[in-house]
């Protein structure tokens, strides 16, 4: 098979790019700048860079290669929307088309003109399925009865959250909502919850939106996030089920247990 990657943060990239050299997939790389590592290089056969804010040199691209499948990998901070990069032609077209700013309505935009440029966007798990949370519990230490109500609460707000597309995560502490995610990402919602928790126990709820794909903006959690949950003494980490990525997963499951960390995986909750 022959497409192209889409590539921003994170170990997700680098995990698909590799599942694609295994599987003997010819694949282009496009890394976002200020976004995706160089260590996406090696593992594709051929690596371009572009800003989030070149949809024409996207396409130019796809059309270079002569590619019609792109595959998005890795988050794209938020706030890279706000950086100051001068949009192109394409990406001017596309804002001013949009009521809103917000990721659903933005990477809906772009899989919109790619389409009527040929292109089809694939679902961005397709290559790691595996990866994706079964349901139950994932650790040796299943939550108590007190962390059970928290993530109740929590995936109930998380989910109507959701239908906002301003974030994905909620921190819980004591029965009430510390904090909501919004463009500062899980790590640092995770810290100012600490600090308004005041050092006390946080249960993290990570959302999936409400949409029937898994084209972009899939919940991932890592490594990375049980060291932030244990440097901000948050003891439980609660996902939806088939829809959340868990990057490194035997690595992230053996510091969660080392940590006395709860990982949990649900159904997502109804509307």
């Amino acid at each position: 098979m022959r497409y192209a990657m889409l590539c921003g943060n994170g170990r997700f990239p680098v995990l698909a790019l590799e599942q694609a050299r295994k599987l003997g997939h010819e694949v282009v790389a496009i890394g976002i700048e200020g976004e995706a590592g160089p260590e996406i290089e090696p593992l594709a056969v051929r690596t371009y860079r572009i800003t989030v804010a070149q949809l024409g040199k996207l396409i130019d691209t796809l059309r270079r290669e002569r590619i019609t499948e792109l595959v998005f990998c890795g988050q794209v901070k938020h706030v890279s929307l706000f950086s100051g990069l001068t949009p192109d032609w394409r990406m001017v077209k596309l804002l001013a088309s949009l009521e809103h700013r917000n990721t659903d309505a933005l990477i809906g935009g772009v899989i919109k003109v790619l389409a009527e440029e040929g292109i089809t966007v694939r679902d961005s798990t397709w290559l790691l399925k595996p990866l994706l949370a079964r349901p139950g519990v994932l650790t040796r230490r299943k939550p108590g009865s007190e962390e059970e109500k928290e993530i109740r609460y929590g995936r109930r707000i998380a989910a109507a959250l959701s239908g906002f597309d301003v974030g994905q995560s909620v921190v819980i502490s004591g029965r009430a909502c510390v904090a909501l995610e919004a463009m500062e990402g899980t790590d640092a919602m995770l810290r100012r919850a600490a600090l308004l928790a005041n050092g006390s126990r946080l249960t993290l709820v990570k959302g999936s939106r409400r949409r029937g794909h898994l084209l972009f903006d899939v919940p991932v959690a890592g490594p990375r996030t049980i060291e932030v949950m244990k440097e901000t003494n948050a003891t439980v980490l609660a996902v939806d089920a088939g829809r959340t990525l868990l990057l490194d997963r035997d690595e992230m499951i053996e510091a969660a247990d080392r940590a006395g960390i709860a990982v949990t995986a649900a159904e997502a909750p109804e509307e």
